[in-house]
C-alpha cells in the first residue's frame, strides 16, 4: 500500500512532542495564501473537518486533511510532512517550539498510482 501522506523522522518526534502536551492533534493543509499553504497543526476537537476536505491520511495516528481544491493540484504527489528552524502559522501548536512544519512531496511512480 502507497501513503498519500508521510513524515518526516524529525516530524514524527515533534508530533510526539506535541501530542504528550496538547493531546489528539489534527493536521490541515487549506491551499490559501501564505501560512494557508502549509501544514497546520491542531487539537484535533479544536478544528472542524468540512464538506470541502479531503482526508489523505494518518501521520503517527494523526488524521491529515487538505481542501478538495488543494487536493487537486496535489493529488499526483505522496506528502512528506518535514520541520524546519523558524515560526510558521500562528494558529499551528508548533509555533512556540521555534519549528515550523512543511510541506514536500514526490511524484508517485506510474506503478504507485495504479495502486492507488
Amino acid at each position: 500500500m502507497v501513503d498519500k501522506v508521510t513524515a518526516t523522522e524529525t516530524a514524527l518526534e515533534l508530533i510526539g512532542r506535541l501530542k504528550k502536551r496538547h493531546g489528539p492533534l489534527l493536521f490541515h493543509q487549506s491551499g490559501g495564501c501564505c501560512d494557508g499553504s502549509s501544514p497546520m497543526c491542531f487539537p484535533r476537537d479544536e478544528f472542524r473537518v468540512g464538506n470541502s476536505d479531503v482526508k489523505l491520511g494518518e501521520i503517527d495516528g494523526t488524521p491529515f486533511y487538505m481542501s478538495k481544491d488543494q487536493y487537486e493540484y496535489w493529488k499526483h504527489t505522496q506528502l512528506i510532512i518535514d520541520v524546519v528552524d523558524g515560526r510558521g502559522g500562528m494558529f499551528s501548536l508548533e509555533g512556540p517550539e521555534g519549528k515550523r512544519f512543511l510541506t514536500r512531496s514526490r511524484v508517485f511512480t506510474d506503478e504507485e498510482r495504479q495502486t492507488l
